[in-house]
């Protein structure tokens, strides 16, 4: 009887860790996507980088800026890498716990949930981090006005 209980415990501890670790998957592609974007910020300014000693002027002035934007990119994808890592920490954690509170009938609900809240906050955060890292990306990426030519010269 005892083992017959002790697989269905493992059964029912098994179907609730499948939100953290869904949870863990998700975290995972983030990760993925979140060091694509550290390698182009990276390849970019090495690129302006090398770009630095042969302008003067204006366009010494657009390299300089660009490479004080994606210094700051770097720092803030750096920051929701970091977050994301944490976060999985905590959801392994979180799995961790629901298998002793499973399988010892402990009563950890209160930290399970409190981990679960710690897990997705940090997510959270880890977002809207790569979210401020996109929109100061799309800045850079703007196409300046001296190379847009006006509709109304080629109209002529």
């Amino acid at each position: 009887m005892t083992l017959a209980l002790a697989q269905s415990d493992i059964i029912t501890v098994l179907q609730t860790a499948l939100a953290p670790a869904f949870l863990l998957v998700a975290v995972g592609g983030m990760l993925g996507l979140f060091a694509g974007r550290l390698a182009r910020i990276i390849d970019r300014s090495r690129i302006l980088q090398d770009l630095f000693n042969e302008t003067e002027g204006y366009e010494h002035q657009c390299i300089v800026d660009e490479l004080h934007d994606l210094q700051l990119r770097i720092k803030i994808v750096n920051s929701a890498i970091y977050l994301s890592v944490i976060s999985a920490i905590v959801a392994c954690i979180l799995i961790g716990l629901l298998f002793v509170m499973g399988l010892t009938g402990l009563n950890l609900s209160a930290v399970i949930a409190g981990a679960f809240i710690i897990a997705m906050s940090l997510l959270s955060i880890a977002l809207i981090q790569f979210l401020r890292e996109v929109r100061i990306g799309v800045k850079d990426f703007m196409i300046r006005e001296e190379y847009l030519e006006s509709h109304d010269s080629n109209a002529s």
